[in-house]
């Protein structure tokens, strides 16, 4: 009983307590030893700012976060944009300032036919007069290239390019570009060409702007990607550029990458994931390949190496042969893109381009092999492995 009048006593002292004093109890955020709190409503204000400005093609002067967002986003004509404080990321500082994830949302007209939406790491601070934007980015989450720092625009009926970076580089990015399209459009019908050319200032914007991890891309060009990362056929894609690569490519090495990242764009490879992976790749290479004249010890000297050393490969390169961080990274493009070349000798570039389309509706690639060149998987590897083994002699 003794036991039990205490544990009375004690739930009748908590009740008392709650009735005095019902004041409820919020635990600090871990680490938060300032007693600072993030004003959540003054950083939705401070968001809405943002939003009108961009509604209002705003292009103010400034080197402040919203300025230069506010200037870019007039340069690239952002529409449907919008703006939601969602919480935060940890504790604020002792100097006011903290980082939240804000969903965005936004597209640019004439290019994406969706609206673009994702939870961007935004940085705040509350002062004097109230809450500002300190930058857009944190330690994880996607982070938008024109709202990552200034950029330089260059439009055309078919390309958009943004560019961080001046003017002379802006440039030569637009002409690769629309160099691209015309490359696309010589191959495979591209109507309404909407290509947009992304460029941060270095390799860890791209990663940023993939939500990757540092030094993902190490080696990787350029990659066409869906700009929210999901695989949604109906998702804006952009291609991203890594100008840490590019930029120690000759002029025509750069206009190789940006073309197979076109055809990349203009087929919907990047979310298309019944093709197998070599036909995507060495159909790309194809098409940016197809009028560029350079010596085969440039655009398969490395599997043509492997031959003479050991023997052509055994089988044709499947997914996992397409790794970037591998040694070797750049034979497996060399093997695809000799596959395709191989069979567009064999059968023409009619067939090879049916076989493309089909395979990408769905259609198993033996049935479409057998359908447009008289033979199978098994044969035509055979026919591949022999072609590898003639050019290395």
């Amino acid at each position: 009983m003794a036991g039990l009048s205490s544990f009375l006593a004690l739930v009748v002292g908590i009740v008392v307590w709650r009735v005095i004093d019902d004041r409820e109890y919020i635990a600090p955020l871990p680490g938060n030893r300032t007693g600072v709190v993030a004003d959540a409503d003054g950083a939705a204000r401070a968001l809405g700012r943002l939003v009108t400005g961009v509604r209002r093609g705003d292009a103010p002067t400034g080197d402040d976060p919203t300025a230069v967002a506010l200037r870019n986003a007039a340069a690239l004509r952002v529409t449907h944009v919008a703006a939601r404080y969602v919480s935060e990321d940890g504790p604020v500082a002792a100097d006011g300032s903290w980082t939240a994830d804000v969903e965005l949302s936004w597209r640019f007209a004439g290019f994406d036919a969706r609206t673009i939406s994702e939870e961007v790491p935004v940085g705040f601070r509350s002062s004097g007069t109230g809450v500002v934007i300190t930058g857009f980015g944190g330690a994880a989450g996607r982070v938008p290239i024109w709202l990552s720092g200034a950029v330089t625009v260059r439009r055309s009926a078919d390309t958009l390019v943004l560019v961080q970076g001046g003017a002379t580089k802006a440039d030569e990015y637009a002409r690769l570009a629309k160099n691209a399209v015309a490359a696309v459009r010589r191959v495979v019908p591209w109507r309404s060409p909407r290509l947009v050319l992304e460029v941060p200032a270095r390799q860890g914007g791209l990663e940023n702007a993939m939500g990757a991890e540092p030094d993902s891309y190490r080696g990787v060009a350029a990659v066409t990607a869906t700009v929210d990362g999901s695989s949604s056929a109906t998702a804006p894609v952009h291609i991203f550029v890594n100008p840490d690569v590019i930029g120690n490519l000759k002029g025509v090495g750069a206009q190789v990458v940006l073309s197979h990242e076109a055809t990349h764009a203009a087929t919907g490879a990047a979310t298309n994931t019944v093709r197998p992976t070599w036909l995507n790749e060495g159909f790309a290479d194809y098409v940016a390949l197809r009028d560029v004249d350079l010596p085969l010890a440039t655009t398969a000297g490395q599997i043509l190496k492997e031959v003479r050393r050991h023997g052509a490969p055994t089988h044709l390169p499947d997914k996992s042969d397409f790794n970037s961080q591998a040694d070797t990274f750049g034979m497996e493009y060399e093997e695809a893109w000799l596959a395709c070349r191989t069979l567009a000798q064999v059968g023409g570039e009619k067939a090879l381009v049916r076989l493309y389309d089909q395979t990408g509706d769905g259609t198993p690639l033996e049935a479409a092999l057998r359908k447009d060149f008289g033979f199978g998987t098994r044969e035509f590897t055979k026919i591949w492995r022999q072609r590898l083994s003639d050019l290395a002699s």
